[in-house]
């Protein structure tokens, strides 16, 4: 069994409303074990099948089911606990640094990482300190400004919403547990 981590995109934000017990049951009606919400955010740790075969029929599965019980278009980016940890381990920038937001970007592939990270080279480093990880970009913006600097409008484009969620560093670490 692998240990998954589902990270759902625009939940609780943007009028989507999903309370963790309702999302909890979701994830065990699909058959999942060790089912756990982490935050009002859209976090949900559990149990299922094989890590390299499995992913993408995972992914549908949930997506499709979040849908069909919700109904939006529900997007998910699915790591395992291990791809996770290893994205918060490797974040690059100075997590101490309380004037700074600490931000992981899950990208669904490495392509979307890619345009994302190419996007910002021209960005002032700065305001927009922009570094590739495994799966994922990081950014670490001033506090306050991460819906107006120029990389937070680029990851703002509505191609990168069904491509893309991104979470805190610290929630990532509630997550690990």
């Amino acid at each position: 069994m692998t240990t998954w981590v589902a990270l759902l995109r625009g939940v609780n934000v943007g009028g989507i409303t999903i309370r963790n017990a309702d999302l909890k049951d979701v994830f065990a009606e699909l058959g999942f074990d060790a089912v756990r919400t982490v935050l009002a955010s859209g976090n949900v740790v559990f149990e299922a099948g094989d890590a390299a075969s499995a992913r993408p029929k995972l992914k549908s599965a949930i997506e499709k089911a979040l849908g069909d019980r919700f109904g939006y278009d529900a997007w998910i980016v699915l790591v395992t606990a291990r791809e996770l940890a290893t994205a918060a381990d490797a974040f690059p920038f100075d997590d101490t640094d309380a004037s700074r937001q600490p931000w992981v970007i899950f990208c669904v592939d490495d392509a979307t990482r890619d345009e994302l990270v190419s996007g910002a080279t021209e960005l002032d480093p700065s305001a927009d300190p922009v570094a590739p990880g495994p799966g994922v970009v990081y950014w670490n913006p001033v506090k306050g400004t991460t819906v107006d600097t120029p990389f937070a409008k680029l990851l703002a484009k509505a191609a990168y919403k069904p491509r893309t969620t991104n979470r805190n560093l610290r929630t990532l670490r509630r997550i690990l547990g």
